[in-house]
């Protein structure tokens, strides 16, 4: 562990003339918390804190502050105090995520891109030739099996846990006298036992799938109610100023996003009267998203239009603008995969979402790029079905050039757009050569979530007989419920590239998570997130009343505390009054 850790902290902490980028936060789950806590012990409660408190700073007079060169023995004892004390706070956010301080590791090194890439049981058994303390600190025991490690680490198991690889010696004699003296009966005890590890192997495997299956469903739930990457936004004016699409990494890096850490800032910023649009696009070449600036031209066209018709300021520094090249990670694959998890939550929370479509030519293809070939493509479906399952289509709009008004989309727009799973992806064009999954696999959670959003507001309005609103949610769930296999896909065919053979897996993707999440609501366990870490819960206690959307009913949850106190929040379930 202590070389992982050392891995992590040396990949961090390179320079920029060895590769590093020195603005770059480690974006990982629980990140800021550790920063909190090494702020709090070590500024805190250690450098700035007074001596007469635990701390090195005389406040009364600085030339009595505990110097570490002539005080070193009571300066040493209060460092190592300090660190006492971190070690405690991190174990603290460790147990606070899931997985526990193992998974954390795992992350840190994804995070980082850090080779060779390690899975946790190739961690555990690292830790078990290694770190014995860690090992079990880890929880180490709940991931790998100590008698398969026999073979491989015979010496580390023994050392562990001596006895453990021993063969039972007894077991051996009983067999063969059972087989010498009774063959039938030797025969049938070694069926029997055959079929019994067979039924254990099953029996773990079973709880291995159910395990991964509510894990799914709980992170599914929890997806609605924090961003696991922050929210980045571009000012309108900046936007316009830049000329073309920016890349993530270069707007970041010259400080023009805006950074929304949590669903409660993303609801407080549009209360103080900002605007969040949300641009739909198709890329229009392999490798950038827009070179010939076609779309972009389009986006500006849009924003100004907007804002001409909604009495907007004209110098659009009240509008913040989302589009995927600019606000999503283009660079580390592990933080953009965080984003794309975020992505019903980006899309649901903007206040209009912009679909750019003009005609364009592909870049790599004999192809022009339309609305029609923008309606194929299963990302521009998934970011539509995000927005509109939660907002409807009230707040959605066409941009197709500018021979083309800005038009509001049809009510029924959403039929075709639902279908996400049948548009057409890059990665399986390409066979997915040199890539380790599907894009299909990434939007699992996010449309499983809101899914499980959609259908609880229509059974607990069946309960209350709220006819008006269920009616526009049942259109949507009507459409849903009659194409579901489509809709939802239990598993796909991947073609896949591993030693310059083509090889095609059948892969599973919704598989019964559906029905799963169906039977968690009308058993009454509804929304409810209880495990070891947190627990989240949005109980169907609310009342479901239409708020604003003419032709569907919002049905979000209230992302949380962050508003103002006395501030009206709209959402699905009703015309809420935080009160802080």
């Amino acid at each position: 562990m202590a070389q992982d850790l050392h891995d992590v902290l040396d990949e961090y902490f390179r320079s920029e003339e060895e590769g590093g980028n020195t603005v770059q936060d480690l974006f990982i789950i629980g990140f800021s918390e550790y920063n909190e806590a090494l702020d709090t012990e070590l500024h805190k409660n250690l450098i700035l804190q007074d001596v007469d408190k635990g701390g090195l700073f005389n406040m009364l007079d600085p030339r009595k502050s505990i110097d570490p060169v002539r005080n070193k023995a009571e300066f040493d004892r209060r460092y190592d105090r300090f660190i006492a004390s971190l070690a405690q706070r991190y174990e603290d956010v460790h147990a606070r995520q899931d997985g526990g301080g193992l998974n954390q590791l795992y992350l840190w090194r994804g995070a980082l891109d850090i080779h060779p890439t390690k899975s946790k049981e190739e961690i555990c058994q690292d830790l078990l030739a290694t770190d014995h303390e860690n090992f079990d600190k880890l929880g180490c025991l709940d991931i790998v099996l100590l008698k398969d490690l026999c073979q491989s680490q015979e010496s580390d198991v023994e050392e562990y846990s001596p006895g453990t690889c021993k063969v039972d010696n007894n077991n051996s004699t009983i067999i063969i006298s059972v087989l010498f003296g009774i063959v039938g009966v030797g025969l049938m005890g070694g069926v029997v036992y055959y079929l019994y590890k067979r039924y254990e192997n099953y029996q773990r495997i079973q709880k291995a799938h159910e395990q991964l299956m509510e894990a799914t469903l709980n992170e599914s739930v929890r997806a609605l109610h924090q961003l696991d990457y922050p929210l980045h936004l571009i000012r309108g004016d900046e936007f316009v100023e830049e000329g073309k699409l920016m890349r993530h990494e270069v707007l970041r890096n010259t400080h023009k996003l805006t950074v929304l850490d949590s669903l409660p800032d993303v609801d407080a910023f549009i209360e103080a009267g900002k605007h969040v649009l949300f641009f739909s696009h198709q890329w229009s070449s392999f490798t950038a998203p827009d070179p010939s600036g076609i779309q972009y031209h389009a986006m500006c066209d849009a924003v100004k239009e907007l804002a001409n018709r909604n009495g907007w300021d004209e110098s659009l520094k009240d509008v913040f603008i989302w589009v995927d090249y600019s606000s999503i990670p283009q660079v580390n694959p592990s933080t953009q995969n965080l984003a794309i998890r975020s992505l019903a939550a980006y899309a649901s929370s903007a206040t209009y979402f912009v679909i750019v479509a003009p005609e364009t030519p592909h870049a790599d293809l004999d192809d022009i790029c339309d609305l029609g070939t923008y309606q194929r493509r299963m990302w521009c479906r998934a970011e539509q079905v995000c927005h509109s399952m939660r907002n409807g289509t009230e707040g959605m709009y066409l941009g197709i050039g500018k021979k083309a008004p800005l038009e509001p989309v049809k009510g029924d727009f959403f039929q075709e757009s639902l279908h996400v799973f049948d548009g057409e992806l890059t990665c399986c064009r390409l066979e997915h050569k040199g890539m380790g999954a599907c894009d299909r696999q990434s939007l699992v959670i996010p449309l499983l979530g809101l899914y499980g959003e959609l259908f609880r507001a229509s059974y607990e309005m069946n309960k209350n007989d709220n006819a008006d609103a269920l009616a526009s949610v049942n259109a949507f769930l009507y459409e849903i419920e009659k194409h579901q296999e489509e809709v939802f896909p239990r598993s796909f065919e991947r073609v896949m590239w591993r030693k310059n053979k083509r090889v095609v897996d059948e892969v599973l993707l919704f598989g019964d998570l559906i029905d799963r999440m169906k039977a968690r609501i009308t058993s009454g366990i509804g929304f409810a997130i209880h495990d070891d870490k947190a627990t989240i819960s949005t109980k169907a206690s609310d009342t479901f009343v239409r708020h604003g959307a003419s032709d569907f009913l919002r049905h979000g949850v209230v992302h949380g505390s962050g508003a103002h106190e006395g501030v009206q929040i709209e959402s699905a379930v009703g015309a809420m009054d935080n009160k802080l």
